[in-house]
């Protein structure tokens, strides 16, 4: 072969190597839990591995266990965003009742727990379920759930200090409330409203509905409800966005 064809045929250049496409590992956390929430929609919690989240992913199967060592850390990872959320929806949602409003602002924390709920019920289902994720263990859970309490106790005694409750049991108030709320979420993620004559369409004016009977009773009287500023029955909080 001619000297010339040698040299022309050296000089081509190389085919480049095909790289194999990964997840960016800056946000490889965050499409851990988004791929977690994925499987959860489609199979439940019990569906979940580590290694199944890393195949959605995208990436390795031994990409994951540095963020996530066991299937407990992923899933308390999901909870963890859950409840930061919820925290913060609650927060936003009371701050737009006046302060001087104890009943209003906590009505408005229990709407915006219905909300959270409907919005995100599979955050909600890994939350409720205490048993695959590490509360005690975790950094923020106990922390923005305590907010939560707090908010609540702290409502709950300013208004029994202006004279707005029927009871005096501060301590079983906001137990109770949690107890209406968090039934009325479960009942709604189950898929148990449409037994009781409420459609998609009318299941969230329902949940409104049945919070506000549960708290127009917590109320002294008539009197104490008009001071509440507020009507019998109100519905506004939590109409369909």
């Amino acid at each position: 072969m001619p000297a010339a064809a040698t040299a022309k045929k050296s000089a081509a250049p190389r085919p480049r190597p095909v790289r194999r496409r990964t997840y960016h590992h800056g946000n490889l956390a965050e499409a851990l839990i988004e791929a977690t929430l994925r499987l959860i929609e489609e199979g439940g919690p019990e569906s979940v591995s580590v290694r199944e989240a890393a195949k959605r992913a995208g990436v390795s199967s031994a990409a994951p266990f540095r963020h996530f060592p066991t299937r407990t850390a992923l899933m308390t990872a999901v909870a963890e965003q859950a409840m930061r959320r919820l925290r913060d929806e609650s927060l936003e949602a009371m701050e737009k009742v006046p302060s001087e409003d104890p009943i209003g602002r906590f009505r408005a924390l229990g709407s915006a727990y219905l909300r959270w709920a409907v919005r995100n019920p599979t955050h909600f289902q890994v939350v409720a379920n205490r048993s695959v994720i590490d509360f005690e263990g975790s950094p923020t859970l106990g922390r923005d759930n305590d907010a939560i309490r707090d908010w609540m106790d702290g409502l709950v005694n300013e208004a029994q200090r202006r004279g707005l409750l029927r009871s005096r049991d501060l301590v079983h108030i906001p137990i109770a409330a949690k107890a209406v709320a968090y039934g009325l979420a479960r009942m709604y993620v189950d898929g148990h409203f449409v037994q009781w004559g409420a459609g998609q369409e009318k299941v969230e004016r329902t949940m409104q509905t049945v919070l506000d009977v549960f708290l127009d009773g917590l109320l002294a009287e008539t009197r104490s409800r008009r001071k509440a500023g507020r009507p019998r029955r109100s519905r506004a909080a939590f109409r369909p966005a």
